[in-house]
């Protein structure tokens, strides 16, 4: 499932590159069509201004006249051959009365945006007078377009990706709780049948040894189906002391450990700490831990389990000196299917971080590991239980 929505991110990236790619092209394209016209009407308006000045018959009065005054947009300012204004058009008279250097300042700005239209007197080769002239309004959208379209186009994908990751993260919950309550289903035919056969058996005293181990296996199973009925559906947290619910679980994976692994249980001289849990889910949590600990020890070794209890949270810190995690695999530990044993679905971490974080509103993360030396998984609880 995780490769259809990496390629709804790709078909998306590349849509996003084709449009914004396409609308810069085409936006400068514009823009420079704009550019010439502007000059070229800059140009226009020069003349028209210079042959109004000089033209004594009247001829070219009202042309030239249209001309200039059809200018309502292009700000423009005029200097003589030593950049001193003479004159400008379309700018603010209010900042220029307020302001004494508004003028100049406008005059540097378009001499960086334009190249000057320079005018020489027919008459006087020394009397040049320099037009200066700055973008429009029209010029500045155009241009600034593009960077407008990125930002719309860049909203609208955060947006998509997001729905996107809902979407599958729902999916994904989805099929988690389907197969997790059709598995306790299937569990229960079974169970039914093994708990008659033990009830037949009973029935025969020299059976006693035999039913006694078959009853514990009977109430694993009901365990192992209890906790798959219960993901799905919001579990009903309760005030548990931890370090008994952590003492238990050890004391159970100590006895399908060989006698070269040894369990350390830390508390720090605290003999109750008390968190809201769901014990079966919490076991689960625990023994998943405690089990990928054993694998990674290959039968010898130190597994400690430590819980720090301080006012606000719980820190629970199972450790092994096992074969470490490598740096590219940290983060890939906790995706469903990843494993890097032999046998196994690599569900159990998964499933660990799932419990932890949806259902008890917690933490579960790899604290520290390091090939050769071993890993520290950490599980953060908040501590609104009371102390006892």
């Amino acid at each position: 499932m995780i490769q259809p929505l990496f390629n709804w991110r790709t078909g998306l990236a590349i849509i996003a590159i084709a449009i914004v790619s396409g609308t810069i092209f085409y936006s400068q394209f514009l823009a420079r069509t704009i550019a010439r016209e502007e000059r070229q009407k800059v140009a226009q308006w020069v003349e028209a201004g210079k042959l109004l000045l000089n033209d004594t018959t009247g001829v070219t009065d009202k042309l030239a006249g249209i001309i200039i005054t059809e200018n309502k947009s292009i700000p423009i300012i005029e200097t003589d051959e030593k950049d001193r204004i003479t004159q400008f058009v379309n700018l603010d008279s209010a900042s220029i009365e307020k302001d004494s250097s508004y003028l100049p300042n406008k005059l540097r700005e378009f001499k960086s945006q334009n190249e000057a239209i320079v005018w020489t007197d027919p008459r006087n080769a020394a009397h040049i007078n320099k037009y200066y002239y700055g973008h429009t309004s029209l010029l500045n959208q155009v241009r600034y377009y593009p960077l407008v379209q990125l930002l719309i186009v860049g909203l609208f994908i955060v947006i998509t990706i997001t729905a996107l990751n809902t979407s599958f993260k729902s999916s994904q919950n989805q099929v988690w709780a389907g197969m997790a309550k059709e598995t306790a289903h299937q569990l229960g035919t079974p169970l039914t049948s093994l708990q008659g056969w033990a009830e037949m058996l009973k029935e025969n005293p020299d059976n006693q040894k035999i039913v006694q181990e078959l009853d514990k296996d009977i109430d694993r199973l009901k365990l192992v189906s209890d906790r798959f009925g219960k993901i799905g559906s919001a579990p009903r947290l309760e005030e548990h002391d931890l370090v008994s619910q952590v003492d238990s679980m050890i004391e159970y994976i100590r006895k399908r450990a060989t006698g070269k692994v040894q369990f350390t249980l830390n508390s720090f001289n605290v003999p109750v700490v008390n968190a809201m849990i769901s014990p079966p889910l919490f076991d689960w949590v625990i023994e998943n831990l405690l089990k990928n600990a054993l694998d990674a020890m290959e039968g010898k070794g130190q597994i400690t389990v430590a819980i720090h209890p301080f006012p606000h949270a719980v820190f629970i810190d199972v450790t092994d000196t096992g074969k470490g995690i490598s740096s590219q695999h940290i983060r890939k530990v906790f995706k469903p299917g990843f494993t890097t044993k032999k046998r196994g679905w690599g569900l159990g971490l998964s499933l660990s971080k799932r419990i932890i974080e949806r259902y008890h509103k917690g933490q579960l993360f790899v604290k520290h590991s390091e090939p050769g030396k071993g890993t520290t998984f950490r599980i953060v609880l908040k501590n609104n239980a009371s102390k006892k």
